[in-house]
């Protein structure tokens, strides 16, 4: 428990919160260390109910309003190297009622695995243009999230369509369609990029 003159205005524990409340109400325990808070501070929050651990090493303010993509947050919190991609990508741009049961998420090779105890993800390794190409950055619960834009998305797609199933990218290739502004120029590219152009040439020639 932290006693209340431990809590007072001006107590570490004060400063720890203010600290965390600038940062969005989510730190990870290296970032924490780097904005001058101890070790014990942190875990006595921790310990007090306070700070609520989102993944191992992932903290945030108990009080804050609930996250809407907490998935992704703690993923781009985790894994600040990685891009959100392929079925996961799909879903947060509305492109496939697939529900993804794991989070997907591009590195580059050579990368270490990430090691996360929640929430599940499926890495896979990019190189050159199609790991850095297409990334846009999206401000989700005040965290700074990337993920691929819905064209390289669906070039992705076409190129590891073995493993998320063509019929996926079909679907995509419709949603996209319907609910976006086709970007043709932008699909190719990226198709060259992904080596899938002579692939997705026949479905993007029936949608448009």
């Amino acid at each position: 428990m932290i006693s209340s003159n431990t809590n007072r205005p001006g107590s570490r524990f004060d400063r720890a919160v203010s600290v965390f409340k600038k940062q969005g109400g989510i730190l990870r325990t290296a970032q924490a260390l780097r904005e001058g808070i101890h070790p014990d501070t942190l875990y006595t929050l921790r310990d007090s109910g306070m700070l609520e651990v989102m993944s191992r090493g992932v903290y945030r303010l108990a009080d804050s309003s609930p996250l809407g993509n907490p998935d992704l947050v703690t993923v781009a919190t985790r894994v600040p190297g990685g891009v959100i991609c392929l079925i996961s990508a799909l879903a947060f741009h509305e492109l496939t009622t697939q529900i993804p049961h794991e989070v997907h998420v591009a590195l580059p090779r050579g990368a270490e695995e990430p090691r996360l105890d929640h929430p599940p993800i499926k890495t896979y390794r990019f190189s050159g243009e199609a790991y850095t190409e297409g990334v846009e950055t999206h401000k989700l619960d005040s965290v700074i999230v990337r993920i691929y834009s819905p064209e390289k998305t669906l070039a992705d797609c076409f190129k590891f369509r073995n493993k998320v199933g063509l019929d996926t990218v079909v679907e995509a290739v419709r949603f996209y369609r319907e609910r976006k502004r086709v970007k043709v120029d932008d699909l190719m590219r990226y198709a060259a990029i992904c080596r899938v152009r002579k692939v997705i040439r026949p479905y993007l020639e029936a949608i448009l």
